[in-house]
């Protein structure tokens, strides 16, 4: 049987599209269980992931976010989703509360999501039962359960119950990580599909990794001076303790009169959820110390911010959330040599399928490198000053456009603003994943939507936002987003994986440039200021998909 005949019925496949799953049904056929694809914006790679899932029958595709698991269960109705709990309300304390379960919108306005809520509680013998809006999932399935059910638990096991279901990494890394013992028979899928994979990496150290912020210091009332945090073990005899704090107040409040009169379920699942947290990352370090890196800490006014520990090496993890037998890695900027490196994969173990070209018209995604001045850590004023007028010149050429401004830290985010002309920078919107005022990305992204001409300045819309259409016709980029090179983490990572550090960069510079063009219609023109981009580029054209080629002016 052809791949092809499993292409979406409701679609129509174009050539890219059938030479692409042509190549790849070539590779299955000789032995190939893993394949990357790279593939540019508008070839279609969703239709061909599900594709290739409908062809092995059960699969899990995965991906980096909301907005794109919305896509997908948009696209195609077979396709059943699994968002984490903040998505979703608490029954439980809605009871409490007294409001009707039907009023979901209620309670999420007041806070009240699954997330804050205890899944599990005690009895009074001691005992660990679950909250009774969760069945099991045997219950769920034989339809034997007599609860209205938790929503959030609802769609997660009609997700494990369906041949096809779409998850964010997160959700999936958690449940066959640590939750392999309770739905192990429903995991047996015959292949993944992995969206966004150029992205994998950051997934696992963000789900491994931890950073131990003040807030938590504070509630363990720890003496934070009395631990040497450049010494692993200490660190681990940090998290032990941070850990036990958690579990010792989590029982005192279980045990106070005032709990069993009228329990705070949001509390004690905070601190339940705080405690398994600091216990899995300390057994996680305890396990393997020397494969994690300690960054300096950071302190604010001679007080301690925060601390963050990384894994270095995340091959050991691939093993774990790469189970089934065929695996799809699916990206529109994406190395082989540099992701097998990253991975642990064998480069012959795996195949590589290059999309040649881009299906959006060259004009329409046209790239200006002005290299206005060479950018670093420590740049001299001058060379600061000159980008600052150049983004306020472009600013004004475009002056009833929307547009948006990529840069390498919320530092220059702020200067970028400062140095504005007044009228310029009254259309500026800093956008973060979280923001000082407490808006989310998505509020500000809203706001600007309903701008005239506003203009976004960000250091982390490089990839995982569609501006499509009038919402940016120009982008600017002012900073070559480097890894910085003076955290320990950067600096062991680079040492032992040569091709990372440009392999990352670029593949942050090329999800920028496709922040703003979504479609063969769409146009937008994007302007590098930093000098130091295009003779990166040029250094490394072995890393940089052939779908750029054409942008660059390069031969293929």
């Amino acid at each position: 049987m052809s791949l092809l005949d499993n292409f979406p019925s409701n679609l129509q496949a174009r050539d890219a599209q059938k030479k692409i799953l042509d190549e790849i049904q070539q590779n299955l056929k000789s032995g190939y269980k893993k394949i990357i694809l790279s593939a540019p914006t508008g070839i279609g790679k969703s239709a061909i992931a599900m594709t290739l899932a409908k062809s092995y029958e059960k699969s899990f595709v995965v991906t980096s976010s909301k907005n794109l698991q919305d896509q997908y269960i948009g696209d195609f109705e077979i396709l059943v989703p699994v968002k984490g709990k903040s998505n979703f309300p608490c029954f439980k304390t809605m009871e409490q509360k007294g409001i009707d379960l039907q009023e979901y919108d209620v309670a999420m306005r007041q806070g009240l999501s699954c997330d804050k809520g205890e899944c599990e509680e005690r009895t009074k013998e001691g005992k660990r039962q679950n909250c009774k809006f969760k069945p099991r999932i045997q219950a769920f399935q034989e339809k034997t359960f007599q609860e209205i059910i938790c929503p959030y638990y609802e769609q997660k096991y009609s997700a494990l119950l369906a041949d096809h279901s779409v998850w964010n990494y997160h959700s999936y890394f958690q449940t066959v990580k640590y939750n392999r013992g309770t739905y192990g028979e429903y995991l047996n899928r015959n292949i993944s599909v992995f969206d966004e994979a150029h992205s994998i990496e950051d997934q696992i150290i963000q789900f491994v990794g931890i950073e131990i912020i003040k807030k938590h210091i504070d509630e363990c009332e720890i003496r934070i001076e009395a631990y040497d945090l450049s010494d692993i073990a200490v660190i681990i005899h940090l998290l032990r303790d941070i850990a036990e704090f958690y579990a010792r107040k989590a029982k005192e409040i279980r045990e106070s009169k005032t709990y069993q009169e009228k329990p705070d379920y949001n509390l004690i699942s905070k601190i339940d959820s705080d405690y398994e947290r600091f216990a899995r990352i300390r057994s996680e370090i305890a396990s393997d110390p020397e494969n994690f890196i300690i960054n300096e800490p950071e302190y604010k006014k001679g007080k301690f911010k925060s601390i963050a520990i990384k894994p270095l090496d995340v091959s050991k993890y691939v093993k774990e959330f790469f189970i089934t037998p065929f695996q799809i890695f699916m990206s529109a900027t994406i190395n082989k040599d540099s992701f097998c490196q990253n991975m642990g994969f064998e480069p012959e173990e795996i195949v590589f399928v290059d999309t040649p070209h881009s299906p959006f018209p060259l004009e329409n995604r046209k790239v200006e490198f002005l290299n206005t001045a060479r950018l670093a850590f420590n740049s001299p004023i001058v060379n600061e000053n000159r980008v600052w007028l150049k983004i306020d010149e472009i600013l004004s050429k475009h002056q009833n456009q929307k547009g948006l401004i990529l840069t390498s830290s919320r530092d220059r985010c702020k200067k970028i603003v400062k140095n504005l002309s007044s009228k310029n920078k009254n259309r500026i919107r800093i956008c973060h994943a979280r923001n000082p005022d407490g808006k989310t990305q998505d509020d500000v992204i809203k706001e600007h939507a309903n701008s005239k001409d506003g203009v976004l300045v960000s250091s982390s819309l490089w990839q995982g936002v569609d501006l499509k259409n009038d919402l940016s016709r120009f982008q600017i980029i002012a900073k070559s987003p480097y890894p910085n090179y003076t955290e320990k983490w950067v600096e062991s990572k680079m040492e032992r994986y040569p091709l990372w550090y440009s392999s990352q960069t670029i593949t942050k510079i090329l999800q920028g440039f496709g922040r703003s063009i979504r479609s063969k219609q769409d146009w937008a023109v994007t302007y590098v200021l930093d000098s130091a981009v295009e003779p990166l580029l040029n250094n490394s054209k072995n890393l940089v998909p052939k779908s750029y080629y054409d942008v660059f002016g390069w031969d293929e």
